[in-house]
């Protein structure tokens, strides 16, 4: 490949033209990476001043940092990241902070014409018998608390009327990016740092998805961004004051109440003696920090340095809707939870919207599902899209039951059944508190 030659994008055809992202090229950087700092030396003794900690040649110790001690126990609430000013210049990346960050707009690109794909007549589903709705009615009733089956079994019909409810899904899976500075631990792990070369841009870093049409959430580092900088947390001393005992390595004993000395009661008079748990002195070794008023810096494992970088987080999002065409009492609802005919069903990174459907509704629906989603995501990357229509079964059944008029409904393959006012919902002797 080319000096200055941009990767193809994934998924991409080579043939389309991607604009540039950010500024042109990537100037090489100036900044070498951050110079290794001295770590701290152990613990003191109990008691003992504490060691002294020495930094590399030529560099000032950090800001806050008093040698003797460490840095003192009350220097106000701990920054939360380090400070982004401090953090090293990277072409493309000017304007990253730490935490969240808004989504990257993915690179424009044109569309090659396609014309729409030929398609094949729809399906014809089988109807539902009476035979099979007072199946279905007796296993319904069956299946509820309390319901009486005489109804079920007893009942004589009046009418089935068949129809069939469609259900339109689009599906649109698309890959957003953002970046943020992140920082972990520094080991001694290998540092990919500037003077490597230049960074790639966000959209230029290669990834795969998983699987298609699934949500998944992958971060990974950014390629030559990474340096080495002192913990924020304890300005790079590898450890920080202990706030269980304030730094002193004694807490409070609790079993004498601080006072060294403890009463009993023996011969009829109350006695005073030393406190067994603290030896008389009221206080006792602190169980955090183990007497050494310092524990280990938790941000930076005790190292006293971070490694920082530039995290690319990549989300692939499928996103999902509908539209339900029903023309009977049967709540929409229902019909998204059972099974039926997929009667249509296409796949392509860009689909048409459906023209030949018999339901004119369907077809308007997927004219508007299809045209909102082309626009509605700016900031991801659209990959493939999908849609189709199933076809679900539904009947209504209306009957007698000591001659009164009654009615329910058989939907989807599974014969599942909606019956609201079914006549017997409380068996004889059920009593409602």
């Amino acid at each position: 490949m080319a000096d200055g030659e941009r990767k193809p994008l994934l998924g991409a055809n080579p043939q389309q033209s991607y604009g540039q992202q950010g500024q042109p090229g990537y100037p090489p950087q100036a900044q070498p990476g951050y110079p290794l700092q001295g770590q701290a030396g152990g613990y003191p003794a109990p008691g003992g001043p504490p060691p002294q900690v020495g930094f590399a040649s030529g560099q000032p110790p950090p800001e806050g940092y008093q040698q003797g001690g460490g840095p003192p126990a009350a220097a106000g609430p701990e920054p939360s990241a380090p400070s982004a000013d401090k953090m090293d210049s990277i072409s493309g990346y000017e304007g990253v902070g730490f935490g969240s960050a808004p989504p990257l707009p993915p690179p424009s690109y044109e569309e090659t014409q396609r014309q729409p794909p030929e398609r094949s007549s729809l399906p014809q589903l089988p109807g539902i018998t009476e035979e099979d709705a007072r199946e279905a009615l007796v296993q319904y009733v069956g299946e509820q608390c309390c319901y009486g089956k005489t109804p079920a079994k007893e009942l004589t019909f009046t009418d089935i009327v068949p129809s069939s409810a469609f259900h339109y899904t689009l599906e649109t899976f698309a890959e957003g990016r953002s970046t943020a500075w992140a920082y972990e631990p520094f080991r001694g792990q290998p540092i990919d740092g500037p003077m490597n070369g230049p960074a790639p841009g966000p959209w230029d870093i290669q990834a795969q998805a998983p699987a298609m049409f699934q949500n998944f959430t992958q971060q990974v580092e950014v390629p030559h961004t990474a340096s080495v900088k002192p913990c924020h947390t304890c300005i790079g001393l590898g450890r920080k004051p202990c706030h269980h005992c304030h730094a002193m390595g004694t807490s409070h004993c609790h079993h004498c109440h601080g006072s060294g000395r403890t009463t009993v009661y023996e011969e009829g008079r109350h006695h005073h003696r030393h406190c067994t748990w603290c030896h008389g002195s009221g206080r006792r070794q602190c169980h955090q920090c183990h007497g050494l008023g310092q524990i280990p810096c938790p941000t930076c494992g005790a190292q006293g340095q971070l490694k920082c970088y530039i995290q690319l987080t990549i989300k692939w999002v499928n996103h999902v809707e509908d539209h339900i065409v029903e023309r009977t009492a049967l709540p929409d609802e229902l019909i998204r939870g059972v099974s039926g005919q997929v009667a249509f069903k296409e796949e392509y990174p860009r689909v048409w919207p459906i023209n030949h459907f018999p339901e004119a509704e369907i077809n308007n629906a997927s004219q508007n599902l299809v045209q909102r989603h082309s626009s509605a995501f700016p900031t991801e990357r659209l990959l493939m899209q999908r849609h189709q229509v199933r076809i679900i079964p539904v009947a209504e059944a209306t009957y007698n039951w000591k001659d009164q008029p009654f009615n329910f409904f058989v939907y989807g393959f599974e014969h599942k059944v909606h019956a609201p006012d079914y006549p017997q919902k409380c068996c004889w002797g059920c009593n409602i508190l």
